[in-house]
């Protein structure tokens, strides 16, 4: 399993701050919101048009991504979206990635679960790896972190039975919501990993959350900066989390 470490405590302040206004509108936020004026830095405009064309090289991996507005892409190109993102890493990096960008922006694990069994479905082959970023929602709707826990382990549940590997991308409460409940919805994402042998990515916004430039001008969402940022952080994981090819 492969974990990335929570950061140092003083930064907490300002990681509860940014994590709730995330939360806010990763709630009220709207799947057609590819309308909105797209925020892109010059440096991630840069960085895209030198991505080489790299020809296609290697068994091809199928990587499904499966979260809410942090994969969907709010107030973002498509092609600046994480999931698109980490494809063209990924890619550069010598890995044949085609990765299926299923992120809906306010949904719960609740509404993931209604979903997973026909996102699966739908798909032309089984894919190689699933990426599962879901919970920030329920924690901003105060459901209890059992009632996010038992949806995230039917879906792992279905997961497993279809033989489909797991990286958890996972959320932290903010100290606000008290001790015993943080305590709870911390250790879910740790538990489950564990559980049903899923690759771990505790805190996956943890390399952006100090720094309110990589957030667009709502300071909520991450630029396409911060995407890129993100990528880098977590890319060697995704790499890690692929089985190799038989």
């Amino acid at each position: 399993m492969h974990k990335r470490g929570w950061s140092n405590i003083a930064g907490f302040g300002a990681f509860a701050l940014v994590l709730a206004l995330v939360l806010a509108l990763m709630l009220t936020a709207c799947s057609d919101s590819a309308g909105e004026d797209a925020t892109r830095s010059p440096a991630a405009a840069a960085d895209a048009a030198a991505l080489p064309a790299i020809p296609v090289m290697g068994p091809e991996r199928r990587i499904i991504a499966f979260g809410d507005s942090l994969f969907a892409g709010y107030g973002l190109d498509p092609a600046q979206s994480y999931p698109a993102r980490l494809e063209a890493a990924l890619r550069v990096k010598g890995i044949n990635a085609a990765i299926t960008n299923a992120g809906i922006s306010g949904d719960t694990t609740a509404a993931g679960l209604q979903r997973l069994a026909f996102t699966l479905d739908a798909q032309e082959r089984k894919p190689d790896l699933f990426i599962l970023e879901l919970g920030g929602n329920d924690l901003l709707r105060g459901l209890s972190p059992d009632e996010t826990k038992a949806n995230l382990a039917k879906m792992l549940d279905e997961l497993r039975a279809r033989d489909i590997p797991v990286l958890l991308m996972g959320m932290r409460s903010p100290p606000n919501y008290g001790p015993e409940y943080q305590a709870q919805f911390d250790v879910l994402y740790r538990d489950l990993a564990s559980e049903y042998g899923a690759d771990l990515i505790p805190f996956w916004l943890e390399d952006i959350y100090r720094e309110p430039e990589l957030f667009q001008s709502d300071r909520i969402h991450p630029t396409a900066e911060g995407i890129d940022r993100l990528v880098a952080a977590t890319m060697g994981e995704v790499a890690e989390a692929l089985p190799e090819k038989k």
